[in-house]
């Protein structure tokens, strides 16, 4: 029998579809792993990317460390968080959180920071908060960014989670890594099947999501400057210097 054969027919092994072990359970852990840690990963992105965005400050140091945590290798920090804290599914959300907060981060300042500075200002001559600008103004208007981040983000931990079965974790990679212990092929073909399946479904879903994002932003941009009209530029016809005044006699 061929690997696609032995493959098909793991998955029609009615002990794949029933109990804890099984195709849905494992896709439910996986998903929480990934929500929990894009949950713990927006704690920290959110309201620095805000702050970043929002005043300008600290985006070297946001750009040297968003950078320098992409450049961790998620296998080395999964296993020292492991050998520090012990085994459990909390190590491997806090690990999949550190990896997924660059990508929130840069999402998050990148789309504020790239919003018209005239809505901004427009916004504060009508006498907007800080707080007010960035509610109705900024963020409305970075969304389609913030989105792109965030979809990006979910994608790199979907795949990612795989790994954290490498210290006893459930989800999807629990097939992999069992398969590649028991040698057992199909069931290793079957579990990345399975992932990938998952992540083309979760990016079809963020793909309509930032389509929202795009059709939110729309009406903010049209609205948000239109407050430039309560101070209009003067008209050329009606702009006269001092030379152009008519004489004046006095009587």
């Amino acid at each position: 029998m061929s690997l696609l054969q032995e493959t098909l027919a793991w998955f029609s092994d009615p002990a794949q579809w029933s109990g804890p072990t099984s195709i849905p359970w494992r896709i439910v852990e996986h998903i929480g792993y990934t929500f929990f840690a894009i949950v713990a990963a927006a704690v920290v992105a959110i309201p620095a990317g805000i702050y970043i965005g929002h005043t300008g400050r600290w985006r070297k140091l946001a750009v040297l460390s968003t950078g320098s945590l992409r450049a961790l290798p998620f296998l080395g920090l999964l296993t020292l968080l492991a050998l520090w804290l012990g085994i459990g599914p909390l190590i491997s959300i806090i690990a999949l959180a550190i990896l997924c907060i660059p990508q929130l981060l840069a999402g998050m300042y990148s789309g504020i920071d790239a919003v018209d500075p005239h809505a901004v200002d427009a916004s504060r001559a009508m006498g907007m908060t800080e707080t007010q600008i960035i509610l109705r103004v900024e963020l409305p208007l970075a969304m389609p960014v913030i989105l792109g981040g965030l979809r990006s983000a979910v994608l790199q931990v979907t795949a990612t989670a795989t790994v954290a079965a490498f210290i006893g974790a459930g989800g999807l990679g629990r097939y992999i890594i069992d398969g590649l212990a028991l040698r057992d092929t199909p069931r290793v073909l079957g579990g990345a099947l399975v992932v990938v399946l998952l992540a083309l479904l979760l990016d079809g879903l963020f793909a309509l999501a930032q389509r929202f994002g795009a059709r939110l932003a729309y009406p903010a941009a049209h609205t948000a400057p239109a407050v430039n009209v309560l101070a209009p530029s003067p008209s050329p016809n009606s702009r006269r210097t001092t030379h152009d005044q008519p004489p004046t006699h006095n009587s």
